[in-house]
């Protein structure tokens, strides 16, 4: 069983605390409360992010007819995951999560489970190779069939931008004609105050995570059929009926491999 270190906070966690979810200890608590102290907004783009990455996972399913999933750095497991969507409305879907984190794989190990149709499996394997990504899930995952691609919060991560993008590319290779790219981040333009807070953020020493411009969250998508509107600040994609979503720093899109 890995050693989980209850004295440092860990951005999952927070995260987690954000989402008003369990996972979390008394430091993690902390950070968060001082994140919002500088910046309240953080919750509604925590829980905007995920409510995107529900409606987009809805529309795979539903509209797209995709039964297979391969979230890359899916995070902690908190409320609404990848699978629980998805196989809530196909029940034989297969996902494939993958994160290098031990703090995720130990929640993962016990969190993540599967309807008796379908499948769930977690590799613990590191974006930064996505050759061995792809070889793994396709031991789960049919990959001559069409597959979503999930990247949720991610790829802010990966400070060299070019290197974020020949990441995805690489995943993308491996994925057939009909196959799916759901990315959200966060991003800059809209929101100055979240960008003043996590460029602090950044500074302190914990992970960093870099806000990028609209165009450079676009251009992931770029060789794909993006499906409208397009890369928008996620509370106006395919926003549920009723609902009057306001723009945030924080755009995603799904696009379709041809």
């Amino acid at each position: 069983m890995t050693e989980i270190d209850t004295s440092v906070p860990h951005s999952a966690r927070i995260w987690n605390y954000w989402l008003g979810g369990k996972d979390n200890y008394p430091v993690d608590e902390e950070a968060g409360d001082a994140y919002t102290a500088v910046f309240p907004g953080i919750v509604t783009i925590a829980r905007s992010s995920r409510a995107f990455l529900g409606r987009s996972i809805r529309y795979l399913v539903q509209e797209a007819g995709v039964r297979q999933f391969l979230d890359v750095g899916t995070g902690l497991p908190t409320v609404d995951n990848t699978h629980e969507v998805a196989q809530r409305i196909a029940p034989e879907a297969r996902i494939v999560y993958v994160d290098n984190d031990p703090l995720v794989l130990t929640h993962a190990r016990a969190l993540l489970t599967s309807t008796p149709e379908g499948v769930t499996a977690y590799e613990d394997l590191s974006l930064y190779e996505p050759e061995r990504i792809l070889e793994q899930a396709g031991k789960t995952l049919d990959l001559s069939r069409p597959t979503a691609l999930i990247l949720s919060g991610i790829l802010g991560h990966v400070a060299d931008y070019d290197l974020a993008r020949d990441l995805v590319t690489r995943l993308l290779a491996g994925l057939p004609s009909g196959s799916y790219l759901c990315v959200n981040d966060g991003s800059r333009g809209t929101d100055p105050d979240y960008e003043q807070a996590q460029d602090g953020y950044n500074e302190t020493g914990a992970v960093p995570y870099f806000l990028r411009p609209v165009e450079q969250i676009a251009a992931f998508f770029d060789g794909l059929e993006l499906v409208e509107p397009g890369v928008v600040s996620v509370p106006l994609w395919h926003p549920d009926a009723g609902s009057t979503p306001e723009p945030i720093g924080q755009h995603g899109g799904v696009g379709r491999k041809p």
